[in-house]
């Protein structure tokens, strides 16, 4: 069996992908440790889903008596604007204020609209996405915001 899984993100996810840059920047921002986040392409679009629900369609497709291949996703596309204005507001920010286009930072071959179709992982393990777009964000600022503080207080 396979499972064609879309982007899952978490806070435990690396800083190297753009969703971690993006909420731990903001949470340096929003503590005083940085002044602003650069950027390339902020109207590229993913299917980002949080790996919790993703382990779950996982166990399901283990659970089957005949191997299969899915797809899991959310069948959402979110851009990365989308992405930057709802951290930014979650911590009362305007974006506009921090956030610096760098075109260096642009994907030479760039997909612009990435989106899974889940429909055969719902309509045969009964699974679906249970955590939106915009929890997703804010879960994985607030372990940034936390682990950020938990930082800043030990060398206190």
């Amino acid at each position: 069996m396979s499972g064609i899984l879309f982007n899952h993100e978490s806070p435990r996810r690396g800083y190297e992908f753009v969703t971690r840059k993006v909420t731990n920047t903001v949470a340096k921002i929003k503590l005083g440790l940085a002044n602003e986040l650069q950027l390339g392409n902020l109207e590229a679009k993913r299917d980002w889903g949080y790996a919790g629900d993703y382990v779950r369609a996982m166990w399901l497709m283990l659970q089957q008596e005949q191997p299969e291949d899915f797809v899991i996703a959310t069948g959402e596309t979110r851009s990365i604007k989308e992405l930057v204005e709802i951290s930014f507001s979650y911590v009362d920010l305007d974006w506009k204020d921090y956030v610096i286009i760098d075109e260096k930072l642009y994907r030479p071959a760039e997909i612009y609209d990435l989106r899974g179709d889940f429909s055969k992982a719902k309509k045969k393990l009964k699974w679906e996405p249970t955590v939106t777009f915009k929890e997703l964000v804010h879960m994985m600022l607030d372990a940034d915001l936390e682990a950020l503080n938990r930082k800043v207080v030990s060398i206190s």
